[in-house]
C-alpha cells in the first residue's frame, strides 16, 4: 500500500500543472454533460422507486435485485452478495489505464416519513424485535440511483474509457443488526478492492442543507470517526412509595448523562478538533410506581482524531462505572458496541490533483471548502487502504434556507430530484480525468 500510495503522489505532484489544463480541455467533459441529460429522468425514477420501496441494512434484496439487472443490461460483469448484499460491477474500458472504484450505499433508516410526496415510504418491517417504518433518510437512494446512471453513461463511452471502473454498492452503510457484520468493513474483508487491485476510489453523498448545484469538500479529515456505546445500570427494584430500600438506577442513569457532558467541555481540547458524545436512547421501567431494577441508555461517540477517541472512550467508562459505584449500583460499557467507523480521511494529494474535475463539473464558484463535519461515513474503511476523495452533493432547492431544510436521519429530510445530473457527471469527469491523470 504505501509504494502504491508513494508512487500516486510522486505522479500528482508531477503533472499537478499539466492536468489542470488537460481538466480545463477535456474532450470528454462535454459528451458527459450530454449524456447525464439524456438519462436524468431515469436517474430520477429509479430513485423514487427506490425511495418508495427502502430497505434496512443487510436486507437490501429488492435494491440489490434492481442495480444488478441494470447492470448486466449494460454488459458489467457482476458480483452479487458481497458483504451479505453489496453488488459489484466491473467495466471494463477498451483503453489500458488505471483501476478506479466508485461507491453507493444502499440501506434506509427506521424512520417514519412525514414528507408529503407522492414517492414517501410506507414501508414496516422488524427492528431489533419491534415493528418499525422505514425511510430513505440520508439520500443513499439517491447515491444508488446517481452510481446507476453513472454506469450506463460510462458503458456507452467504453470505447474512450481507460481502466477499468470498479461500481460499488454497498449495504449496510448505517450500520448491521446486531450480532451481524455489515458495511464496508465487510465488503473490504471479503476483498471488494482486489481482483482487479483498486487505485482510487471516490464517493458523495448528497447532503439536504446544501443548495442543489454545488459541491463541498476538505482535504484530509472530512468526516469524523463514530462509534456507538451502550451502558447498563444495575441497581436495586422498590416501590416508588420506598425509594429508601432501592439503589434507584434511573437516578444513576441522569448522573451519569449529566456527566458525560463534562467529556467534550472539559477533557477535549476544542481548539484541536471538535468531539460530540451524545446519548440518544433511555430505556428503564414500565410504572411510575415502581423503581426498576435497571436502565440501559444507548449514546454516539465522534472524535476527529484517534487519540481524542482513546480518551473519549475512557472517560465514558471511568464515569459511568465510578458514578454508578458511589451509589451502590453498578454499570456495564460496552464501547464501541455494535460500530466502530474510522475518520473520513481524503488523501490530500488526490484531493488537490483532483479539484479541477469538482470545478469543472459544478463550475469554481460552487465548489466549496468546507471545515470538518462530526457526522461520519464507513467510506473510511476504504480510504484506509487506498487513496480516497469523499465529497458532498447539494440536494437543498435553490432560494431555500438551510435552516428549514428536514435534516439528515429525520422524518423531514428531503432532496430535489434535480440534483442528480450534477452527481453523475462529476463522477463521469473524476474517472476520466484520474485515467488521464495516472497514464503521465
Amino acid at each position: 500500500m504505501k509504494t502504491r500510495q508513494t508512487t500516486l503522489i510522486f505522479i500528482a505532484l508531477l503533472n499537478l500543472f499539466s492536468f489542470q489544463l488537460l481538466a480545463q480541455k477535456s474532450n470528454y467533459s462535454e459528451l458527459i454533460a450530454n449524456n447525464a441529460a439524456k438519462i436524468e429522468l431515469k436517474v430520477i425514477a429509479w430513485r423514487h422507486d427506490i425511495h418508495q420501496n427502502p430497505e434496512l441494512g443487510n436486507r437490501e434484496f429488492r435494491t440489490a435485485e434492481l442495480i444488478a439487472k441494470h447492470l448486466q443490461s449494460l454488459g458489467i460483469d457482476i458480483k452479487t452478495k458481497v458483504g451479505v448484499t453489496g453488488v459489484v460491477g466491473i467495466l471494463k474500458g477498451d483503453k489500458p489505464g488505471p483501476v478506479i472504484a466508485l461507491r453507493a450505499d444502499m440501506d434506509a433508516l427506521p424512520v417514519e416519513e412525514t414528507n408529503d410526496l407522492p414517492f414517501a415510504s410506507k414501508v414496516k418491517t422488524m427492528y431489533n424485535g419491534k415493528e418499525t417504518s422505514v425511510m430513505h433518510a440520508c439520500g443513499h437512494d439517491a447515491h444508488v440511483a446517481i452510481l446507476m446512471g453513472v454506469a450506463e453513461v460510462l458503458a456507452s463511452m467504453k470505447k474512450e474509457l481507460k481502466g477499468t471502473i470498479k461500481f460499488i454498492f454497498q449495504p449496510a452503510e448505517e450500520g448491521a443488526p446486531k450480532g451481524e457484520e455489515g458495511g464496508a468493513d465487510l465488503m473490504v474483508k471479503e476483498g471488494v478492492l482486489e481482483n482487479p487491485k483498486v487505485e482510487a476510489i471516490f464517493g458523495l453523498h448528497i447532503n439536504s442543507q446544501l443548495e442543489v448545484g454545488s459541491l463541498s469538500y476538505r482535504p484530509a479529515g472530512f468526516m469524523a470517526g463514530a462509534s456507538d456505546f451502550k451502558i447498563t445500570v444495575k441497581g436495586k427494584p422498590s416501590h416508588g412509595a420506598y425509594p429508601w430500600l432501592s439503589v434507584d438506577p434511573i437516578l444513576v442513569s441522569a448522573q451519569i448523562i449529566t456527566s458525560l457532558q463534562q467529556i467534550v467541555s472539559r477533557n477535549v481540547n476544542l481548539t484541536e478538533n471538535a468531539a460530540v458524545v451524545t446519548i440518544g436512547s433511555i430505556n428503564g421501567g414500565n410504572r411510575s410506581n415502581i423503581i426498576p431494577n435497571q436502565v440501559e441508555m444507548m449514546g454516539t461517540v465522534r472524535t476527529l482524531s484517534n487519540e481524542d477517541e482513546s480518551l473519549i472512550y475512557s472517560r465514558i467508562k471511568q464515569i459511568a462505572e465510578k458514578t454508578a459505584e458511589a451509589a451502590g449500583a453498578t454499570a456495564v460499557v460496552e464501547v464501541p458496541y455494535t460500530i466502530r467507523y474510522p475518520v473520513t480521511f481524503n488523501n490530500p494529494v488526490l484531493t488537490k490533483a483532483m479539484l479541477p474535475s469538482l470545478q469543472k463539473s459544478a463550475g469554481v464558484e460552487n465548489v466549496l471548502l468546507i471545515p470538518a463535519v462530526t457526522g461520519s461515513e464507513d467510506f473510511s474503511f476504504y480510504a484506509q487502504k487506498v487513496p480516497g476523495l469523499f465529497f458532498r452533493l447539494g440536494g437543498m432547492p435553490k432560494g431555500k434556507d438551510p435552516k428549514t431544510a428536514g435534516p439528515h436521519h429525520t422524518p423531514q429530510f428531503m432532496v430535489d430530484d434535480t440534483a442528480f445530473k450534477l452527481g453523475v457527471i462529476t463522477f463521469c469527469n473524476l474517472v476520466f480525468d484520474y485515467a488521464e491523470l495516472s497514464k503521465k
